[in-house]
C-alpha cells in the first residue's frame, strides 16, 4: 500500500521518462513530473474557458434530468464504448486477492531470447491446480436450475437468505457501473465461492447492459438502479454489510453540492474495516483544458456535448469530502502520464486521481 505521505505512484512495470530519451519513442510514459511552467499554462488556459458560463436554466436541467442524459449516452454508445479495466488488480489487489497476473515474455531482439521482463494485468488466469473450481459456470448451472424470478417479475432471494447476498462472506459494490467494466473483470478472477458483486448506476440503460452480459449471473452478481446522492434504502443490501466499494471514474459526474452524501451513504453501509477504491480526473487532465467556452457550470465542473458532466479533482478536495463523513485515508495521490501521438508528434497529458479509504474498526 502506497505510503499517503510520500504521494508517489508504486511503478507497476511503469515506463518512465528519463533526461535525454525521445519522448516519441514510445506511446505512453507513466509518472510524468509538471514543472512550474506547464502548470502555469494549464491554470490559464482552465481561467480562459471558464470565462463563460453555462446558464443557471440550462445547469438546473442537466441536473434535473441527468440520468436521460446518461442513459441516451448508453443507448448511443452501449458495451462499444467501454473497455474492461485489466488495471484494477494491480492497483487494487484487494479485489481479488488471490489473483495473480500472469508474466509476459518479451523476446530480445538482438540476443532473439526470450526474457521475464514484467508483469502486466490481463484478465488471463491460470488455474491455481487441477482441481481449481470454475465458480462462474457452477453459478450459471445453478441459476439455470432454479428460476430466479417470481411469477410477478419480482427477483427470489436465494435459499437461506432474507436479503441478497446475506450469506455471501466478501460483498463488492460499484457505483456507477455502467456497462460493467469493473464487475466482470471482478467476477472473472475472483474465484471466491462467497463473492457477491453487487453494481448500481443511474441509468436503467446502463444497468439493463449489466444483466445482458454472457457472464450476468443472480448467484454472483446483483445490479440494480440507484441515485447514490439519496437514499440508499431499496438497495439489495444492509447497512454496514459491504466489504468494498468502488467509485471509479463515477464522482466526477455528480453535482459538487452532492459528493459529500455519496461519501455519507458509502460509510453507512461498509463494514467496520471496510474500504473505498477511488479513481477519477485529476486537475489540468487533458480532458478539462479541451473544455470550450459556455462548457463550465461551476469552478471546474464541466457539461460535455451529449449533456453528461464531469468535474477535475485535487488529492486535498478527495481527501475532504471522504474524512469529513469519517473515512481514514490510506492512499491519496496523483497519477500523471503522457501520452504521444508518434505520427503527429503531439503530446497529451493525463491527470488522475487514485485513493483509497478505511472505515475505521
Amino acid at each position: 500500500m502506497t505510503n499517503v505521505e510520500d504521494g508517489k505512484r508504486p511503478q507497476f512495470g511503469g515506463r518512465v521518462l528519463g533526461d535525454g530519451d525521445d519522448v516519441f519513442k514510445h506511446n505512453a510514459w507513466d509518472n510524468v513530473d509538471w514543472d512550474e511552467e506547464q502548470e502555469s499554462a494549464a491554470r490559464k488556459a482552465v481561467e480562459e474557458a471558464a470565462a463563460v458560463r453555462v446558464s443557471t436554466e440550462a445547469a438546473e436541467l442537466y441536473e434535473d434530468e441527468a440520468d436521460k442524459y446518461w442513459d441516451t449516452f448508453y443507448v448511443i454508445h452501449q458495451n462499444r464504448f467501454f473497455k474492461e479495466r485489466n488495471w484494477l488488480f494491480t492497483e487494487f489487489p484487494d479485489l481479488a486477492p488471490n489473483y495473480k497476473a500472469p508474466v509476459r515474455v518479451f523476446k530480445n531482439k538482438e540476443s532473439n531470447k526470450n526474457t521475464n521482463e514484467e508483469k502486466v494485468n490481463t484478465n488471463e488466469k491460470e488455474p491455481e491446480n487441477e482441481n481449481e473450481t470454475n465458480v462462474v459456470e457452477e453459478s450459471k448451472q445453478l441459476e439455470s436450475e432454479t428460476n430466479s424470478f417470481d411469477q410477478e417479475g419480482v427477483l427470489k432471494l436465494r435459499e437461506g437468505e432474507t436479503w441478497f447476498g446475506e450469506n455471501s462472506t466478501f460483498r463488492v459494490l460499484e457505483i456507477g457501473c455502467g456497462t460493467g467494466s469493473t464487475v466482470y473483470p471482478i467476477l472473472e478472477v475472483n474465484t471466491d465461492s462467497g463473492l457477491m458483486v453487487y453494481s448500481c448506476d443511474l441509468s436503467l440503460t446502463a444497468v439493463n447492459l449489466v444483466k445482458e452480459h454472457k457472464d450476468y449471473s443472480q448467484q454472483r452478481c446483483n445490479s440494480f438502479v440507484c441515485d447514490v446522492t439519496k437514499d440508499w434504502s431499496e438497495a439489495p443490501f444492509q447497512a454496514g454489510s459491504l466489504d468494498i466499494v468502488t467509485a471509479i471514474f463515477v464522482l466526477s459526474a455528480i453535482h459538487p453540492d452532492k459528493m459529500e452524501a455519496v461519501a455519507t451513504n458509502i460509510f453507512k453501509y461498509l463494514k467496520p474495516g471496510g474500504q473505498i477504491f477511488f479513481r477519477d480526473y485529476g486537475r489540468y487532465d487533458m480532458a478539462q483544458l479541451r473544455f470550450k467556452k459556455g462548457k463550465c457550470i461551476q469552478e471546474n465542473f464541466y457539461v460535455r456535448g451529449d449533456g453528461t458532466r464531469c468535474y477535475f479533482f485535487t488529492p486535498k478536495e478527495i481527501e475532504e469530502i471522504f474524512t469529513k463523513v469519517g473515512f481514514v485515508q490510506t492512499q491519496n495521490l496523483v497519477d500523471r502520464r503522457l501520452q504521444v501521438n508518434r505520427g503527429k508528434k503531439l503530446k497529451m497529458y493525463r491527470v488522475w486521481i487514485q485513493a483509497k479509504f478505511m472505515k475505521p474498526l
